[in-house]
């Protein structure tokens, strides 16, 4: 196992072949099985009775209602066939039980050899690519095709020149029972971001001479393309903003530019649909801003100190998969896969709470629990040696599956959260997490810098890493000269993971001009000395309770400004010009979701009337873990239960869709969460990846060219 020095780059898509994806659907449907006997489950934690569909369940309606339930069919049961892509997108979505349920008997890979089932329909979900094509024309063509007809459904816009493809094969068309494109090219990695699966594009935009490859334009379009595909499934035709470009060092870059050329390609893709796709909408009918990591270079390495943030960024996890330790009757232990995700209502609760509220919640849940449920109590009078009743018996028999799942669940939680505590404690990230904060705010310098490396001297590597680099960004002119060098001799750093630091200079707005062979130096734009100083305190908000919650991402107060109007049209101008207002008769809301009658201006939506500006970053009191609510534990329900829907409206605004060049991270991700309760407005984020801090640290490494080339898998 790579340590975190030497990772490298892997598909880390939860799907990468049959086995896989059998073994996935089949661990979430255990977890939901669960989820369901402790008496919740994934469509309580969207509201099941509210009419407003979030993102990622709009998504899964469309695979299941309008493929996978062809009523053209005719066949009682059918083969799905994908592509290793589509498969992906798949698994985000839907689990086995699902597509089974719509009378799917067989899934099968396209490039795989199959055995022909002429006696069923073939749904054919594939990426719009000549080799697909090609592949579902040798299945349908000839005396015995593999099936009785053929459904294709494409994930994107389909080529002209393959829709000829298909069209000159006579002996096919007869055949084929649907053409249609989806639009469905994403990965829906949560209810509300997806992924263009991207992983390269730092690097292929951001690193050095990236304009030079031929991966530059190509990253560029293929997320256009796949950005347009979840603007056409949810029917929203876009404002669509962008970081604007500034000079650095007296000259635009092709680095400075790469949000303008994105958002020209989406716009270019998307003004097109207005008279290709059926119903499409006329006017704009949400907020798309596009955004690079230059927005924010902070957020991908400090310590994030919430529930979500800690167990990806301290534990061993494979994407949201966990390995739990579980202790059997005889007292053996085994080990056993649990995924973290929105089928668990303990999770739901407290993946965005700060950590100290997390383990204190979930450990007096968990005794509360014990101590409360009658099972418990009837078991506790079984083993004190008093004697159990018949009818107190047979009230252990009924209660007692449920309520050793629910027991296991909180046990699971009480596990993690002792986990993250124990690291927390043992490698002293609080006093690393203050000092990081600090740095952003303006409130350490230097002294501190080398105070706390000259102390700590057994702080793990990766940890100086981060350290240095959140100094660099805040304080880049300490990094002049041979400044660096100095900081590196005292952290101990060696000199491969100091280039690390050094190859911020691609994303941070800074000069042309190169440091000698052989030499450290970062050189920033003059003007661009002491960002620590720009950075404002807020004054409102839970995250006041916690010292080491002061941090929040830039895109917090980005989406904040844009929903009150005041977004600066200069530093993020839009690639179209609004459409004139509509009377208030007409409806603007597109098919499919449930919005105001009236597309109301950014800023006018009732919820946000009397909401502030919310300023840069804020200044919070101390307080390690405030001791919260949590429920008595007296009922099941209570126990598990999501404390609130996110989605409790049944009216919501416009959508706003932030979408991220060169990854995102956990701390966005719980911002558009965030927001979306408050602004009333479904947030979105979209991103090329989602990447915790050591994933963001090899990226950087990769900024700048190797000596011996990299096998790099692209998309």
């Amino acid at each position: 196992m790579p340590t975190w020095g030497q990772r490298i780059y892997q598909d880390k898509s939860p799907i990468l072949n049959q086995l896989e994806l059998e073994k996935n659907w089949k661990l979430e449907e255990e977890e939901e099985e669960r989820g369901k006997m402790s008496g919740s489950s994934l469509d309580f934690a969207f509201g099941s009775n509210e009419e407003y569909k979030p993102f990622r369940q709009f998504s899964r309606d469309r695979i299941l209602n309008d493929m996978l339930k062809s009523p053209q069919s005719k066949t009682p049961w059918k083969v799905l066939i994908m592509d290793k892509f589509t498969v992906k997108i798949m698994s985000y979505l839907c689990k086995m039980s699902d597509i089974t349920d719509c009378g799917v008997s067989l899934v099968e890979e396209i490039f795989k050899r199959r055995e022909p089932m002429t006696s069923m329909d073939a749904i054919y979900f594939i990426q719009p690519l000549k080799e697909n094509v090609l592949l579902v024309l040798s299945d349908m063509s000839g005396r015995c095709p593999l099936y009785k007809k053929a459904f294709i459904y494409f994930s994107s816009p389909v080529p002209k020149e393959l829709v000829t493809y298909i069209k000159n094969d006579s002996s096919v068309i007869p055949r084929i029972g649907a053409l249609s494109e989806m639009n469905l090219e994403y990965f829906a990695a949560d209810t509300q971001a997806f992924l263009t699966d991207h992983d390269m594009a730092l690097e292929d935009l951001f690193g050095e001479d990236a304009e030079k490859s031929r991966f530059f334009n190509s990253c560029i379009n293929g997320m256009a393309t796949r950005i347009a595909t979840v603007l056409a499934s949810l029917k929203e035709f876009p404002n669509v903003r962008y970081r604007a470009a500034k000079a650095s060092g007296g000259e635009v870059t092709p680095h400075d530019l790469v949000p303008t050329k994105l958002a020209a390609a989406v716009w270019e893709i998307v003004s097109k649909f207005k008279s290709s796709i059926p119903d499409y909408p006329q006017r704009e009918t949400c907020d798309l801003l596009i955004l690079d990591r230059t927005v924010d270079q902070i957020a991908p390495f400090i310590h994030e100190w919430t529930y979500d943030a800690m167990c990806h960024d301290l534990l061993d996890m494979d994407g949201n998969k966990y390995v739990h330790e579980t202790q059997n009757k005889d007292g053996s232990t085994e080990k056993k896969e649990v995924i973290l995700e929105e089928h668990d209502p303990v999770w739901l609760e407290l993946r965005h709470t700060h950590i100290g509220d997390a383990i204190v919640r979930v450990t007096d849940k968990f005794d509360n629990f014990v101590a409360k449920n009658k099972a418990a109590q009837i078991q506790s009078m079984g083993k004190d040696g008093n004697e159990i009743s018949t009818k107190d018996l047979q009230k252990v028999v009924q209660s007692l599956p449920q309520y050793t799942e629910q027991k296991d669940r909180l046990a699971l939680h009480v596990d993690i959260a002792g986990k993250i505590f124990d690291i927390v404690d043992k490698t002293g990230l609080k006093e690393l997490g203050k000092l990081e904060q600090d740095l952003v705010y303006g409130d350490a310098g230097a002294k501190e810098v080398i105070n706390f490396l000259r102390v700590k001297q057994d702080l793990n590597p990766e940890n100086k890493l981060r350290l240095l680099m959140i100094y660099a960004i805040a304080y880049p002119e300490k990094f002049e000269g041979d400044k660096g060098e100095k900081l590196m001799q005292l952290a101990k750093i060696s000199r491969e993971d100091m280039k690390t630091v050094n190859n911020l200079r691609y994303l941070a707005g800074l000069t042309a001009k190169k440091a000698p062979a052989g030499a450290f130096s970062l050189k920033f734009d003059n003007s661009k000395k002491k960002n620590a100083a720009a950075r404002k305190e807020r004054t409102e908000g839970e995250e006041l309770n916690y010292q080491l919650w002061r941090f929040f991402p830039l895109v917090e107060e980005l989406v904040v400004q844009l929903n009150a109007g005041e977004l600066s049209q200069q530093d993020y101008p839009c690639m179209n010009e609004p459409s004139p207002s509509p009377s208030p008769n007409v409806n603007s809301a597109p098919s499919g979701s449930v919005r105001t009658t009236q597309a109301e201006p950014a800023g006018s939506h009732r919820s946000t009337q009397s909401q502030p500006v919310v300023s840069r970053r804020s200044r919070r009191t101390p307080t390690w873990a405030n001791k919260a609510n949590s429920d008595d534990g007296s009922s099941s329900d209570s126990v598990l239960r999501h404390a609130s829907s996110e989605f409790s409206y049944k009216r919501m605004g416009k959508r706003i869709i932030v979408f991220m060049i060169g990854g995102a991270t956990r701390s966005e991700l719980r911002v558009v969460h965030k927001l979306t309760s408050k602004f009333q407005r479904e947030v979105i984020l979209g991103s090329t990846s989602l990447d915790d801090p050591p994933m963001f640290i090899t990226k950087f490494k990769m900024l700048k060219t190797p000596e011996v080339p990299v096998d790099k898998h692209r998309k």
